[in-house]
């Protein structure tokens, strides 16, 4: 009895935003056009030391990230993730530094030679 309600609960996972792929499609291509619109007003704002392609190459790279993901429910969550930043980049909510986090190196190398490793703490 309870593993026939707990399997009908799970068919029935409602929405967030979008019905269908398409319109889930629809969302991401208007939140990546706001973002687009947007960057040359963040660089000016935030003065930051990147032009106004670095800046759109990104934006790309970011979106690219994501494009595997099918789960309607999960690109939903990822769009409004994204208009959430694009709302505390565009009223100056966020930092400087913040930004140019994009543009950090997510992985740091490993050190190859001996004093590094010893000042790095490794061996």
């Amino acid at each position: 009895m309870a593993s026939r309600l707990a399997r009908s609960t799970v068919r029935q996972v409602k929405p967030l935003l979008s019905i269908d792929q398409g319109e889930a499609r629809k969302r991401v291509l208007n939140l990546y056009k706001a973002w687009y619109r947007q960057i040359p007003y963040i660089v000016v704002d935030y003065d930051l030391p990147k032009s106004k392609e670095q800046c759109r190459q990104k934006l790309r790279e970011e979106f690219e990230k994501h494009r595997h993901v099918q789960d309607i429910r999960t690109v939903d969550m990822l769009v409004i993730k994204g208009q959430m930043e694009l709302k505390e980049t565009v009223e100056i909510w966020k930092q400087k530094h913040g930004l140019m986090a994009y543009w950090r190196d997510s992985v740091e190398p490993r050190p190859k030679d001996f004093l590094s490793k010893f000042l790095d703490g490794h061996e």
